[in-house]
Order: structure tokens, then C-alpha cells, then sequence
């Protein structure tokens, strides 16, 4: 098919990847697991208008993305130095080398070196990939005048809404995620899940899928996943799966149920220097009851007793005689 991703990869020359303005961890998954996979075979460059905060740095490759568009000219300039104390600009060529001299006036000192800046200018793309967004305001680089004539293409879960004049292939199908998008462009093109690629890619999945709980995860996502990981691909650790003792018992569906077994509540021990401080106090308290109970035992008295009257005379005991 001649509009087929494969076809119109191979039919160019230079590749930009652009990421949106404030892109998400998904897209910036993709579009570096996009770069990765065609930086061998084409002279590719991955650029975004934002600033790459760290919450990206788990992913491989990511000191390749610039804030600088451009690739083509480069641009050699002088920090804190006038302009009007050069005298002037020569070149040569010395044993097939490049030279450049910059020529101060007189009684005027010469750049120092770190006052050369270098940097790049000019953008040096027949096709340009677009990841993600909504609308062209997302891309403010396709409306240069550079990029005018450069074949634009579109990988999204949604269409994307250009300018009427600009004509684009959109690659965009319903999907988890741009990650599986990607992934599924690059298996149908025939290209290799490397290491690197796959778990970008499956870190992208995972997030742009908010752990596979999004609705839009099919079987296809599941199928795609597999094949990331029988490449090597490996599955970010901050995802943190849910253990069975999140759960209440019996919350999840085929657990056993164990009763608690009975405990028999234990009278509270008291050490030695409790019992030291607790003894005297428990004495105490049972002399001060023994006082303040009155005696059972009768009162003796200092007087002797006297004894009954009966109880000097001799005992008659008196008996039935049988005859």
C-alpha cells in the first residue's frame, strides 16, 4: 500500500519526531521507542517545545530529546563580546580540515573560549512525525516555513485537527495507549523489538493505560504486551500491584475464611518491684481492717470464774433395776 507507514518510512530521507507541547509519559514513550527504532537506518532527530522534567528520566534514551529544532546550520556565537572589535572573519582549509579565525582589531583581546557558543539552526526534515495531541497548537514547528514542504504524519488514539491548508497521513487508531500505537507500527513494519524499545514501551503502556484499568484495553493490548516482554522488555517497578492483605477477608472471590482462634485474656503481670511496693501496702491495709473490725472472740475478764454450785458434790447417777 503506498501511504503504509513501512512505505513511507522508507522513502525518507531525514525523520522529525515531534512531541507535544507538555507532553505525557506515554507520548514521550512512544515518540523515544519510535527514535530508537529508526536512528540505525535514518538520520533522525526527537525534539519537544517543553522542558523534560525527571519524571521522565526512567526512560531509555531520554537525553536525546532537544528543545533545539533544528539540525542543518551551525550557528557559532560570542557571549558578552562586541561585535564591532572584530576586525574580520577568515577560512581555510588545512589538511582537509575546516578552519575558521576570527580577526580582532587592534589592542583588542580575542574571544575566550568560554565565550563560543554552538548550537544548531534550520531544520533538515522531509518527514515529520507528529505523537499525540489535539490540534496544531500543540506543534507550533509545523507552521515554519521549513517545514512547509515536509511530509507530515500522525500517531495518536484520536484524529488530530490541522489548518485546512496542511495535508497529513494520520496513522491514529482507538487504542490503550499512543505506546501501543507505536508498538503496532513497528511490529507491522517489520522491525525488531529491541530491549530498550520494549520496555519504553511498556512503560508507556502501563501509564497511558493507568495500569491496564482503562476501558480501552482489549486483548490486543494483552497480545502486544506479550510480545514486548518475550523481547526483553521489562515492566516498570513503581508500579505497585495490590497484595491480598489490602483487602477486608473474604473480599476477594475463592478466599478461605479462617475463624480467629479464642484468646483467654490474661490477668496483667506485675513484676518483682511492683509486688516489692504492692506487699507492704496490701499488710497494711489488712491491720488497719483487723482494727477497725470488732473481735469475734468473747472478752476475757481478770477475775477468775467461780465454779457452779453443783460442781464439788459427788454425782448421783440413777438407774432402772431389772427384775
Amino acid at each position: 500500500m503506498e501511504n503504509s507507514f513501512k512505505n513511507i518510512i522508507d522513502g525518507s530521507k531525514s525523520i522529525l519526531i515531534l512531541l507535544p507541547t507538555k507532553p505525557y509519559f506515554d507520548q514521550v514513550a512512544a515518540g523515544l521507542s519510535l527514535y530508537l527504532a529508526l536512528r540505525e537506518q535514518k538520520d533522525i532527530q526527537i525534539s519537544t517545545p517543553s522542558q523534560i522534567t525527571v519524571e521522565f528520566n526512567r526512560l531509555i534514551g531520554v537525553n536525546r530529546i532537544s528543545q533545539e529544532l533544528g539540525n542543518k546550520n551551525l550557528v557559532i556565537r560570542f557571549t558578552d563580546y562586541r561585535a564591532s572589535d572584530i576586525e574580520r572573519v577568515s577560512y581555510d582549509i588545512e589538511n582537509s580540515q575546516f578552519r575558521l579565525t576570527v580577526i580582532p582589531k587592534q589592542k583588542v583581546s580575542p574571544p575566550t573560549k568560554e565565550q563560543v557558543e554552538l548550537s544548531y539552526s534550520g531544520i533538515s526534515a522531509d518527514t515529520v512525525i507528529i505523537i499525540g495531541g489535539a490540534n496544531e497548537a500543540h506543534f507550533p514547528a509545523i507552521s515554519t516555513k521549513e517545514l512547509a514542504g515536509a511530509n507530515i504524519l500522525h500517531i495518536g488514539t484520536r484524529d488530530i485537527s490541522l489548518s485546512s491548508n496542511k495535508s497529513f497521513v494520520s496513522f491514529s487508531r482507538p487504542a490503550s495507549s499512543v505506546s501501543e500505537v507505536v508498538a503496532s507500527l513497528i511490529k507491522e513494519s517489520g522491525m525488531k523489538f529491541e530491549v530498550d524499545i520494549a520496555t519504553n514501551l511498556l512503560m508507556g503502556i502501563e501509564e497511558g493505560s493507568n495500569n491496564f484499568t482503562d476501558p480501552t484495553v482489549t486483548a490486543d493490548t494483552f497480545a502486544i504486551v506479550a510480545d514486548l516482554m518475550r523481547s526483553g522488555g521489562k515492566r516498570s517497578s513503581s508500579q505497585v500491584s495490590a497484595r491480598p492483605t489490602d483487602f477486608p477477608p473474604g473480599a476477594i472471590p475463592g478466599q478461605i475464611v479462617r475463624p480467629q482462634p479464642f484468646m483467654q485474656p490474661q490477668a496483667p503481670q506485675i513484676s518483682q518491684f511492683q509486688a516489692a511496693q504492692t506487699k507492704p501496702s496490701l499488710v497494711t491495709q489488712q491491720v488497719e481492717s483487723e482494727k477497725a473490725a470488732p473481735s469475734e472472740q468473747p472478752e476475757e475478764s481478770d477475775e477468775p470464774e467461780e465454779p457452779p454450785k453443783d460442781w464439788l458434790s459427788p454425782k448421783i447417777y440413777k438407774g432402772t433395776s431389772i427384775s
